[in-house]
């Protein structure tokens, strides 16, 4: 089955991206701490992370074309998020680092027997854009619009301008955030955590929640990431269920494999994949990330998500 989508062509970006930045804090335990206790750590890492950065940087690495539209502070962390995304290669003229402002950071404890993290994270205030502070001119020559709804006016007013300019609307999701409904009536795709249906609907199926978010919301196609088991896609009345990939070497850090999914079903979309194929490809960038602590640490190169479909 294709994507219900017509992309457009001879753009300068294949996916624009909009939303959350940071630098993490990776501390890797033997196990998770009980409370009131103590745990001596195994090893610990800084890396730049955050769910659009990591994003725009895993789209960039399978070789397409990204812009990052985001803030930092100007702070050593900010300095850390902006010459990461510059490395990969990211488009960064609509980033800006603001005065007085911190970078948003997240301490994340990662249980090295099976890889599995506790996030603890802070976003400075002076980071959130009002629907007046949103570059507009950002989704004006790209095929994909991609968000998270930490600035849920913000982004409204940036889904609007990308819809009026027939640019394909992509967001990450797994919380209730301000005005979420509204937001999610604009979208054409639509990724959430395993958990999100039941914060917006209540206990429900996982079945069952994709049909009532795309009843709903009205977006072509919904689904859920879950973890190693995989995912689960709707689309045209169809389920696509598609199981998760071994991570080669075992699972070091589950750390944004959630971000690295949505890499590579907007990779796959893009590059004129099934949609069954493009779920598949998503599963195996997010089990390849998984091979190291942090989130874009093993980020997969194409010959790498070849090389992985090709042995299952």
């Amino acid at each position: 089955m294709q994507f219900p989508f017509t992309l457009k062509k001879d753009t300068d970006f294949d996916v624009v991206g909009f939303g959350t930045n940071a630098v993490d804090f990776l501390i890797q335990v033997p196990h998770y701490p009980e409370f009131n206790s103590k745990v001596e750590l195994n090893d610990y890492v800084q890396a730049a992370g955050g769910e659009v950065a990591t994003s725009m940087a895993g789209l960039q690495r399978l070789g397409l074309r990204t812009s990052y539209v985001g803030r930092f502070g100007n702070d050593h962390a900010g300095e850390i998020g902006i010459e990461s995304l510059r490395r990969e290669g990211v488009d960064m003229r609509f980033a800006e680092t603001i005065d007085g402002a911190r970078t948003q950071i997240a301490f994340i404890v990662i249980d090295e027997r099976n890889g599995e993290r506790t996030v603890i994270w802070k976003r400075d205030e002076k980071l959130h854009y009002t629907p007046d502070e949103v570059p507009l001119e950002a989704v004006a020559n790209t095929k994909v619009l991609h968000f998270t709804p930490h600035d849920a006016r913000a982004c409204l007013r940036l889904a609007e301008e990308a819809r009026a300019r027939g640019t394909i609307i992509s967001i990450d999701v797994d919380n209730v955030f301000e005005d979420i409904e509204q937001l999610l009536g604009m979208m054409d795709i639509i990724i959430a955590s395993s958990d999100f249906p039941a914060k917006l609907f209540g206990p429900i199926e996982a079945r069952a929640a994709l049909h009532e978010l795309q009843r709903r919301f009205g977006a072509a196609v919904v689904g859920i990431t879950l973890g190693e088991n995989g995912s689960l896609l709707l689309c045209d009345g169809n389920f696509i269920e598609t199981s998760g990939f071994d991570v080669p070497g075992g699972c070091k850090d589950t750390t944004g494999a959630g971000d690295s999914f949505r890499v590579g079903l907007l990779y796959g979309m893009i590059k004129g994949e099934s949609i069954e194929d493009s779920a598949r490809i998503a599963n195996a960038v997010a089990a390849l990330k998984c091979r190291a602590i942090g989130a874009r640490t093993a980020l997969p190169t194409p010959d790498e998500v070849d090389e992985l479909m090709k042995k299952v």
